[in-house]
């Protein structure tokens, strides 16, 4: 390519949720979209020259998840002949070579009520694993996260495939949602499903933490995400000015301090694994209650930090306040590693910090 030559713009699908559509043609811009093209509810097919903002400019924490389209194939599978063959074995010829880790097939619209096209994704990967080498990942968990992996999204707008890592991804599924199950009568509240949720996302960064780790959790009412850590064989410490539900007393690795965030002081020589906070509030005060209580925090420990957001009207704004609160935990000795919105977010995001 000569010197004056342009950059050849590049196909790229990025998740924007929802809750951000009134926003997303200004975050569009922000990732260099020269064209875009809503497929589903959350996804748009754009491209861009610059697709490194996607991942790494102020506005990525907007983007669930991104893929770098290698194949797209527009078409209404559900009124095709032969679909899954046809596609199969295109992505046999596109990618057997280039060797991916594992193949994951997901929908474009994965909260919809019709069956059709999730039965459909899963008998095409069905199909794809038939005519490919046995892969190492079978299941997303035995993902690597820095190995390039083959996703591929269908709807009936058509088929969009490409090859990258999970964690260029940010995220370990197709569209990078994890469903999880609300419906048990022992779910106290949708907080639970957030952390569940956080706790995998982190997989794409770190190693899960191991059982018996000492969780400081920060206004814990009613105890959703108490629940789930606790049902995975975490021993929590949860602080709140109100009760939690009466589910959990008597619950093993369980300990309650019914008293403010902003008053509670650990033992001395008490350390924690991880540090969590979900308070309601302005940020501006919950990020001060989780400097103050990192200096418990192990070296390397982790805090997850839910930074609320009041309104969300435009991209700049929330980016401003988040690069506020970042700098104050920066300056506590916190390092920000990862940050996403989560299936289960609404007007706020989830921070990931390293205490070094």
């Amino acid at each position: 390519m000569s010197d004056n030559a342009q950059p050849t713009p590049q196909p790229w699908v990025v998740r924007i949720p929802e809750i951000f559509a009134g926003i997303a043609p200004e975050i569009l811009r922000r990732f260099g979209a020269e064209t875009g093209t809503r497929l589903g509810m959350d996804f748009y097919l754009i491209k861009t020259t610059t697709p490194q903002l996607i991942q790494h400019s102020d506005a990525a924490k907007f983007a669930r998840w991104n893929l770098p389209m290698d194949h797209t194939w527009p078409c209404n599978p559900q009124k095709m002949d032969g679909f899954i063959e046809k596609a199969a074995q295109t992505l046999l010829k596109k990618f057997g070579e280039r060797k991916p880790q594992g193949i994951f097939i997901g929908t474009l619209n994965p909260a919809s009520p019709d069956k059709y096209y999730k039965g459909l994704a899963s008998n095409l990967r069905g199909r794809v694993l038939q005519l490919f080498p046995k892969l190492p990942a079978n299941t997303v968990e035995e993902q690597d996260a820095t190995a390039e992996t083959l996703f591929c999204l269908v709807g009936k707008e058509g088929l969009f495939c490409g090859m990258q890592s999970p964690r260029a991804s940010n995220g370990l599924y197709p569209g990078g949602s994890k469903f999880i199950d609300q419906d048990s009568p022992d779910t106290i509240s949708r907080a639970g499903a957030k952390i569940a949720e956080a706790l995998h996302y982190l997989l794409l960064h770190r190693s899960p933490m191991p059982e018996g780790a000492h969780w400081l959790e920060l206004g814990a009412c009613p105890g959703g995400m108490t629940s789930e850590l606790l049902a995975r064989k975490q021993r929590v410490t949860a602080i709140d000015r109100a009760p939690l539900d009466k589910r959990l007393d008597g619950r093993p690795g369980l300990k309650f301090v019914l008293a403010d965030v902003a008053v509670f002081q650990p033992k001395a020589g008490t350390t924690y694994d991880a540090l969590l906070c979900d308070m309601n509030g302005p940020p501006e005060e919950s990020i001060e209650q989780v400097t103050r209580l990192s200096r418990f925090s192990k070296k390397g420990g982790l805090i997850v930090f839910t930074l609320k957001v009041p309104r969300i009207e435009n991209v700049e704004e929330p980016c401003s306040l988040f690069r506020f609160i970042v700098g104050i935990a920066a300056a506590a000795g916190l390092r920000l590693f990862a940050q996403t919105h989560l299936t289960y977010n609404r007007h706020e995001f989830t921070l990931f910090f390293e205490a070094v």
